[in-house]
């Protein structure tokens, strides 16, 4: 549709009485920013409707290049605000300056309000899709550090490799806790607890916003995917979750309160639905919970074609114009369309038929300009030369490397045949010995991560880091770098090759894969692999594993049978050196479980159980505590060291009202290596009014200590620490009896109101 100029003059008029008295609460007219709404006040319809509109690059590009005359379509014809992803490969620093270049040069130069293009990214473990940039461990092995230092500086270093590669705007922390594990969007979690998950990604977004937005070292972070995606039912990914409120308030909604405390400053909504409404059509989570429990004053932008997807999937929509309806009347601010206009068209239709008010488009368009304006962009729309400097400095790779280093779990040690002597001969085999993506899994350098060829030159497979730890001579292999050939499974190979060896060293898990092409039906290890194990176990030979993979995949048939074990998780672009150091002693192992690694696939049991969860009636009227019987816990992990623990303090017996409990503890190293533990403060309230947890981690502190030296670690617990969810919805903490643990010291107190 277009306007005459006297309909211009008449509408902007409208739309300026209309910014002054219908913004939300949390833009009163003291708070606006008066630069918005001035622009705002200029702007058509069409315009609006097109800042909420946001394309993938490959809607305008093509074979290595924009096509400009779609690019001037979007821009000129749609209006649209906003471009994301990248078209297949990873491009240089130089070719993503060229790249954005043109693209606002079209914004700026041929629009009548040259209002700058917003492009987001999925920098998910450093960036992502930028050649020659750093990778860190992926956040389930970020958590296995507990270390939340190590994230605040690998998002700080991702946000300068980001802004360096010219985007402000990155589509990451993922704060859903992962407490299903066949979700195949695992990896991307901090594992299954609360407080871990609330306190590393709290960390993440300071560390990608505190600099301040225009800062060449900071980027628009977004708190994703909210509300109870990470715990779909069947496991699959985008299917539905149920989750009463209770539970959603106690466990899935903490990290993204503490996130918008943080000031985070957009959100990315669930793309599945809970207790039969999808989130992008949930005006309860989308305006009750979000903007007002929480307070979040942000964009909230959809995921991939999650709006069109009410009418297509979720059938809550009978057409496509209604799903928009839908979407943006519950609260979506920005929809990721992306691949056409659907949604632009079907908007502007709805306002002017009055079935979507000016209200709401101008609500949502207040929150885009304003992190535009806040971005910098306005100022200058273009790549900063100056942030090129901060771009592949040396010292990322050895950040990324302590990352790795960690975050590897030492699982099984038994009869200490690690660490592994340097002269012993080698035999690797297992389809992650020669493969890349294996190591990294998602969002590395392409979306599924399993384009070998994208990665840098110099990255390393375990295969390329072993004969470079020992010497190519020590190694006695036939691996190959596709995941899955047969020859890298091949039975007779390790038979006939096990007399020459004095290690079997296999290297299994999984492939990379990201969101939906990694769905799985069962945890249980692939067939393959566990046969591959079987026969190595049969020839004699000492048996270690290297655990490359995403999700605890169930490894129980073969756990007995082998000597050693590491959980590299994802370990990305130093994983394979990181791997090595440990597994001959450079480096002393300190990773910890962030998930409870299941014993069976149908017995998924979490370590904040109910008390109920860990009885078992194996016969009629017989009751044991065989119903939590995990291959590890939650907070397992081994060092090449001992750790002792004595002399729990607390400072009072009786907590009262708001008062804070000073707890410390002595902590040893009673080996005969320096080492790195973590210092872990469980709490267990008795008896509550809501069933109480097994246990709840409440604290933690990973500390480095010398062979045969001790530190004290304190703590501080207060009230908030002891509260839970009430069956009235709210957050409460109950009069009662508390039991406190560190390793294996007790306390118990009381706490009165």
């Amino acid at each position: 549709m277009k306007f005459s100029s006297l309909q211009k003059y008449i509408f902007s008029t409208l739309c300026l009485c209309t910014l002054y008295s219908c913004m939300p609460p949390e833009t009163s007219k003291a708070d606006r920013d008066q630069q918005v709404v001035d622009l705002m006040s200029q702007m058509t319809v069409e315009q609006k409707v097109g800042q909420m509109t946001q394309i993938t690059l490959g809607k305008i590009h093509n074979e290595g290049q924009l096509n400009l005359e779609e690019l001037r379509f979007a821009i000129i014809e749609k209006n649209i605000g906003s471009i994301i992803n990248v078209n297949g490969s990873p491009l240089s620093v130089d070719e993503w300056h060229a790249l954005l270049t043109q693209i606002q040069d079209v914004a700026l130069n041929e629009t009548e309000l040259k209002i700058p293009i917003l492009y987001g990214i999925d920098a998910i473990h450093g960036t992502s899709y930028t050649k020659g940039s750093t990778l860190f461990p992926h956040n389930i092995g970020m958590a296995a550090t507990r270390n939340t230092d190590l994230v605040a500086q690998g998002a700080k270093t991702t946000a300068m490799e980001v802004r360096a590669s010219g985007i402000r705007w990155n589509f990451d922390p993922t704060l859903g806790i992962g407490r299903q594990p066949l979700w195949s969007r695992f990896e991307e979690t901090y594992g299954e607890d609360v407080y871990l998950t609330s306190s590393m990604g709290a960390a993440a977004i300071r560390s990608y916003e505190e600099d301040g937005l225009k800062n060449i070292t900071a980027v628009a972070s977004c708190m994703k995917h909210y509300l109870g995606y990470s715990t779909p039912l069947s496991g699959k990914d985008r299917t539905p979750a149920y989750i009463p409120d209770v539970q959603m308030r106690e466990y899935y909604l903490p990290p993204f309160e503490a996130a918008v405390a943080e000031g985070t400053s957009t959100v990315m909504i669930n793309s599945g639905e809970v207790n039969g409404v999808p989130v992008h059509a949930s005006s309860y989570y989308l305006q009750d919970i979000l903007r007002g429990e929480l307070g979040f004053k942000g964009l909230a932008v959809s995921d991939w074609e999650d709006i069109i997807r009410l009418h297509i999937r979720h059938k809550v929509a009978a057409t496509p114009k209604e799903a928009v309806k839908i979407a943006v009347n519950a609260g979506i601010d920005m929809s990721m369309v992306p691949l056409d206009y659907s949604f632009y068209d079907y908007l502007v239709e709805l306002v002017n038929e009055g079935q979507v008010s000016m209200e709401r488009i101008d609500e949502a368009v207040y929150r885009i300009l304003k992190l535009k304006f806040d971005l910098g962009l306005f100022d200058n729309a273009y790549p900063e030369k100056e942030a090129v400097a901060n771009f592949g400095k040396p010292e990322y790779a050895d950040l990324a490397l302590q990352a790795a280093l960690e975050s590897i779990t030492l699982l099984k040690n038994e009869d200490a045949i690690l660490p592994l002597s340097k002269s012993y001969k080698i035999l690797l085999a297992g389809p992650g010995a020669n493969n890349i993506g294996a190591l990294h899994g998602s969002w590395s350098y392409t979306w599924q991560g399993d384009n070998e060829s994208a990665y840098n030159a110099n990255t390393l497979t375990l295969k390329g880091a072993l004969e470079a730890k020992i010497g190519a001579g020590q190694v006695i292999t036939n691996v190959v770098a596709d995941y899955n050939n047969a020859a890298n499974t091949d039975v007779s190979f390790v038979k006939k090759n096990a007399a020459k060896a004095d290690v079997i060293l296999l290297a299994i898990g999984e492939k990379s894969y990201a969101e939906s092409p990694g769905g799985i039906d069962d945890l249980t290890l692939d067939a393959n692999q566990l046969a591959l194990a079987e026969a190595a176990i049969g020839t004699g030979k000492p048996v270690v594993l290297l655990l490359a993979q995403g999700r605890p995949r169930v490894i129980s048939s073969i756990e007995p049978g082998v000597k050693g074990i590491l959980n590299l998780y994802r370990p990305a672009s130093q994983g394979a050196k990181a791997a090595m150091e440990i597994l001959f002693g450079d480096h002393n192992p300190s990773g910890v479980l962030p998930f409870t690694y299941p014993k069976n696939s149908g017995d998924v049991v979490l370590y904040d159980r109910k008390n109920s969860e860990n009885f078992k009636e194996s016969e009629p009227d017989t009751y044991g505590l065989g119903g939590f019987s995990p291959q590890w816990p939650f907070g397992y992990g081994m060092s090449y060291t001992t750790f002792g623990y004595s002399d729990l303090s607390l400072d009072k017996e009786n907590l009262l009202g708001e008062e804070v409990l000073n707890v410390s503890i002595i902590v040893s190293n009673t080996g005969d290596q320096d080492g790195q533990v973590a210092v872990e403060l469980y709490v267990s309230d008795l008896f509550a009014s809501i069933t109480p947890s097994e246990k709840r981690l409440k604290k933690y502190k990973k500390i480095t200590i010398e062979k045969s030296n001790s530190a004290k670690v304190d703590f501080q617990l207060t009230k908030n620490d002891l509260s839970f969810i009430g069956q009235d919805g709210k957050r409460v903490t109950e009069d009662g009896e508390f039991n406190l643990r560190i390793g294996d010291q007790e306390a118990t107190f009381v706490y009165k109101n």
